[in-house]
């Protein structure tokens, strides 16, 4: 395998797809000697047919918001791969998104996917609907329309969707309503359920608390404590509270939070008071960060991002490429030690040479915010078994997976100098899971 050359390949089929691009040049950089020590890979034309989606469902969404005025979005499922399990992954719903969005997504997942050791494909989906500022009437409305264009693709053993940005427990509720009256069946088709309906206890959590566990697990490669450790955080949803929350409890000082406004620096600390405001603010109110900077009376940056901030451990939890080469050199020259990403691709190349080439501890998102859909997979087994597991096991479970994901980082990233590449290590091991289910299937 060549790299740019499989790229040219993929340009040519697929233009303008520069995400999609980022992530598939990132994978197969890391993956190129593995890859060239099977000849049966390169004859089976493997890696074209790992970066090339199985399907992708595009579709109209059409609805009508309280003013009675018929609008249309477009809805997307990319199913990107089921080597080894049904697809599964979230569905976001946002303006910017777009079929390169998903695309590199849906490739993340099935790497992320893969590296949990779960029965799990890869695939993400989603909408450039935007929920913000729509009435719980009007979001209904649209994930019903949305679920009857899906449904016919998705199912309990054949595709799993769960939530993702703009995608919550409102959401997954209204579609799951919905596939049931289309389908008739009450089945584990959807992640992230409400726990009167078959969700699982700790996956609002998952990610956040994931990204934590992962990130102990690289400080003890220093022994270094979390505690008492300064941590800037990055976006408001779901992964950042939880992330802020899980610090908090390890005895961490998080200082910021953001959202697509600005940001928060509170050099007091944000603690459980704050944090459930916060979660009060965003979650029930929806409202903006600078609140939080007028109710507490410290310092907001209106559209800006914290890493200028000084602070020991950087955790990115808002979206793709939201930290740069820029931030990257800021971080480090203000004593960064350590960049656990909390969202899915966060940080730009440049960004990625700057922390490995500082060797500073650096966890991809594919591994470090695996929590999430590792805590669905555990869901799905519950919903399989018809029963419910109390927090503290699946809890447990959870740390467990991230354990392990950090070992297989471990094993397959550490350089000859004893420099854990966590990039490295989480790519190669998600491929050769991947690589030989492929192999072992035939050419399909």
């Amino acid at each position: 395998m060549k790299v740019q050359e499989t790229l040219a390949v993929l340009r040519e089929h697929f233009p303008g797809e520069e995400l999609y691009f980022q992530a598939v040049g990132e994978v197969l950089s890391t993956i190129e000697d593995e890859y060239n020590k099977h000849p049966e890979f390169e004859a089976a034309n493997l890696v074209e047919r790992l970066c090339v989606p199985d399907r992708i469902v595009t579709f109209r969404v059409t609805w009508v918001d309280d003013k009675g005025k018929v609008q249309t979005n477009m809805g997307y499922r990319v199913q990107h791969s089921n080597a080894i399990g049904p697809y599964k992954g979230g569905l976001r719903f946002h303006p910017s998104v777009n079929l390169s969005t998903l695309k590199f997504l849906a490739f993340e997942q099935t790497f992320k996917n893969a590296l949990t050791t779960l029965p799990m494909g890869g695939a993400k989906g989603g909408s450039d609907f935007n929920p913000k500022g729509k009435s719980d009437n009007e979001v209904m409305h649209f994930c019903q329309a949305f679920m009857t264009e899906l449904w016919h693709n998705i199912g309990a053993e054949t595709d799993v969707p769960a939530g993702d940005i703009g995608v919550g427990a409102r959401e997954v509720g209204y579609l799951f309503g919905m596939y049931k009256k289309l389908t008739r069946n009450f089945e584990g088709v959807l992640t992230g359920k409400g726990l009167d309906f078959g969700g699982s206890l700790i996956r609002p959590e998952a990610t956040g608390y994931g990204n934590i566990y992962f990130l102990q697990e690289m400080l003890k490669t220093r022994g270094i404590d979390i505690k008492d450790k300064v941590c800037l955080v990055s976006g408001s949803g779901n992964v950042a509270q939880f992330t802020v929350q899980k610090c908090i409890q390890l005895g961490a000082k998080p200082v910021t939070m953001s959202d697509s406004n600005g940001y928060i620096y509170d050099p007091a600390g944000i603690d459980e008071e704050k944090l459930a405001f916060i979660m009060e603010l965003k979650n029930v109110r929806r409202g903006r960060i600078k609140e939080y900077a007028e109710k507490y009376g410290c310092k907001y940056v209106a559209g800006a991002a914290p890493w200028y901030e000084k602070g020991d451990i950087a955790l990115p939890c808002a979206t793709q490429n939201e930290l740069n080469g820029e931030h990257a050199r800021a971080l480090v020259a203000n004593g960064c030690i350590a960049v656990s990403e909390g969202a899915n691709m966060p940080s730009t190349p440049e960004a990625v040479e700057t922390f490995q080439g500082a060797k500073l501890l650096y966890a991809p998102g594919k591994a470090s915010n695996a929590g999430g859909v590792s805590v669905s997979g555990l869901e799905m087994t519950q919903n399989s078994y018809k029963l419910g597991w109390s927090a503290e096991k699946v809890d447990k479970k959870l740390k467990s997976i991230m354990q392990n994901i950090h070992a297989s980082c471990v094993k397959y990233g550490t350089r000859p100098d004893g420099y854990i590449d966590y990039v490295k290590g989480a790519n190669v091991a998600g491929f050769i899971k991947v690589a030989n289910a492929m192999m072992a299937q035939g050419v399909i």
